[in-house]
């Protein structure tokens, strides 16, 4: 490389060593013997500076004059050689990688930002615990409430430094961690509460929280610098809940003898009813109305294999079956098998192949229409249509209304679908591609997915904030080519494989590093498996069919790793994202 010093590719331990001899120099003469100098000529050479010569056995008799101009002559030597070598430090200083200087320089912003809050955090503590100790504490007590205060606030310092260095440690771990370290601590608190009276408790008690009242700030001062959308969304899912289980009674009596599909109870699916919406307007509110085979006919599902897909995309055949028993002939209804197709025509309705079917097979545009018209016609004569009015909005592979009241107003789409083997896992309308076949039901893991969101809520704290870290990250991928479903699978995967108590206020900055550790990471790989298919560490509530929990590891990142382009856009727009992050959690957006 032009313009690089002959010096730079010296490692530290040889300018030191270099600077040693010349040190030496100046105290014993004996330092030109060859075994030392010998190592340090090619460096010496590289360097371009003249080397003195060794003294020869036939020296000139002594002379006073001569010692002066070889120290002299050394002295010089030694300070050419430390300016060079500093005017090289400071001229061409080491490289740092730009990844791991930008991630460093981050690390101690925030670092910085936690010292100003422990300060803080100390000086209204010294204001609180000052009262305290002066009423009923003695000095003895209050010398050791201090030293134990002081122990765990080095502690707490040290939990913190090592979160920073290491932000993949589970916050369980450092819990564990700060609790041996603080063993000896504890044993000496408990002794002092023993013999304490009430104030002195709290005081112990406030010294025993005081490590992560400091990451608690951290936490609120993020919660509160991030601009979170006003949602109801609760309300909004019970009013959803109450309108389709009123839609449900009539669903029932009007379909009870016909041969169409049935209707079961609608489930709560998507964002909204998992508790968290990336929008802050115009939230969908889901549901998906399990439909099971009407009298004299059976569903039946087929994998479409005609087309090598990453989506597993179903066909439901209808069949028609025998109803030539006493029990069916006593109710009116004639076989569509067995019974002439004039009588059947005169005397019967006709059946799902004649009505919602395409060569056989249940068709997903006939079916919304069947939908919009039973919406339409039922709505009438329920409560809510008393005070809401009902506005239908156009889709073909669904049911979409909107409801207001001229204060309050919910959006909600009406999907359906046939279980696979009485698991938690259906093919429905819902599209995953742009161009889906009418008769194409892909498969959905959206009711498991809900399912296991609400098993986390019973389990989690009150205050558990994974939810707002979800919503947090899928509002900053706007305008990326990161899917909202990309954030919740990873989500959903730390929160299986980690204890929920660690998604708390005091947890915050951690999760939300974890979570953009692992994108950035799942792109560098080209690789994020799916939560639910191939997934063998699924929660035991969750069911799904033997194909589901045989089928191996699906990866949602199958494009990266077939399209180096894609790629590339990946990796730029992961880059900025936490760039974008970083601006935010510093406060500087």
């Amino acid at each position: 490389m032009q313009g690089q010093p002959p010096w730079e590719s010296l490692g530290q331990g040889t300018i030191l060593l270099l600077l040693l001899l010349l040190l030496l120099g100046q105290q014993d003469r004996r330092w030109w013997l060859p075994a030392v100098w010998g190592p340090v000529l090619p460096a010496l050479r590289a360097l371009s500076i003249p080397i003195p010569a060794a003294p020869t056995a036939r020296c000139l008799p002594h002379s006073p004059t001569q010692d002066l101009l070889s120290i002299f002559l050394q002295t010089m030597n030694s300070i050419v050689l430390l300016f060079v070598l500093l005017k090289s430090l400071i001229h061409y200083p080491q490289l740092v990688g730009d990844a791991w200087d930008e991630e460093t320089r981050f690390r101690m912003e925030v670092r910085a930002k936690q010292l100003e809050w422990e300060r803080i955090q100390q000086e209204l503590e010294a204001e609180q615990l000052t009262p305290k100790q002066n009423n009923g504490a003695n000095e003895e007590e209050a010398r050791n409430g201090d030293a134990n205060e002081d122990a765990d606030v080095g502690n707490a310092e040290e939990g913190d430094a090592n979160q920073e260095e290491d932000g993949n440690d589970d916050g369980n771990v450092q819990e564990d961690g700060n609790f041996a370290a603080n063993g000896e601590d504890n044993i000496e608190n408990e002794d002092v509460n023993e013999a304490a009276n009430a104030g002195n408790n709290d005081l112990a008690l406030v010294v025993y929280e005081t490590g992560t009242v400091f990451d608690d700030n951290i936490g609120r001062v993020l919660m509160e610098r991030i601009q979170w959308p006003v949602q109801e969304l609760q309300e909004g899912c019970q009013w959803t809940q109450n309108l389709m289980d009123n839609y449900g009674l009539y669903f029932g009596h009007v379909l009870a003898n016909s041969f169409y599909p049935g209707l079961q109870r609608a489930i709560g699916v998507g964002s909204a009813f998992e508790d968290w919406s990336p929008r802050e307007q115009d939230v969908v509110y889901q549901v998906l109305i399990p439909m099971t085979p009407p009298r004299g006919h059976s569903f039946h599902l087929e994998l479409d294999s005609a087309e090598q897909r990453h989506v597993r995309n179903f066909r439901v055949r209808v069949q028609l079956e025998c109803t030539c028993t006493k029990e069916q002939q006593a109710e009116g209804m004639l076989c569509f098998l067995h019974h002439p197709e004039e009588e059947l025509r005169s005397n019967q309705d006709p059946s799902l192949l004649d009505t919602l079917c395409t060569d056989s097979y249940l068709d997903v545009h006939k079916t919304a229409r069947w939908f919009y018209q039973l919406v339409r016609a039922i709505w009438p004569a329920l409560p809510q249509s008393h005070n809401w009015h009902l506005k239908l909005l156009p889709s073909t592979r669904s049911c979409q209304f909107q409801v207001t009241n001229g204060r309050k107003s919910f959006r909600i789409e009406m999907l359906f679908g046939v279980c696979r083997d009485d698991s938690d896992i259906f093919v429905s309308s819902q599209p995953r591609e742009a161009h889906t076949q009418s008769t194409a039901w892909p498969e959905t893991y959206a009711v498991a997915e809900a399912k296991f969101f609400k098993h986390i809520a019973k389990q989690a704290p009150r205050d558990s904030l994974h939810l707002k870290c979800l919503q947090f990250f899928t509002r900053l991928l706007l305008g990326f080519t990161f899917s909202t479903y990309t954030v919740k699978t990873i989500v959903m995967h730390m929160l299986n494989v980690g204890p929920v108590s660690q998604w708390r206020r005091r947890h915050f900055l951690n999760r939300l590093l974890d979570i953009s550790r692992c994108l950035r990471v799942c792109v560098l790989v080209k690789r994020l498996n799916h939560f639910i298919v191939g997934n063998q560490r699924l929660p035991h509530y969750i069911h799904l069919p033997p194909d589901i929990q045989a089928a191996p590891p699906y990866n949602l990142f199958h494009q990266l790793a077939e399209e180096p382009a894609a790629h590339t856009q990946a990796t730029y727009d992961c880059r900025i994202l936490l760039k974008g992050l970083k601006r935010i959690l510093l406060g500087e957006q």
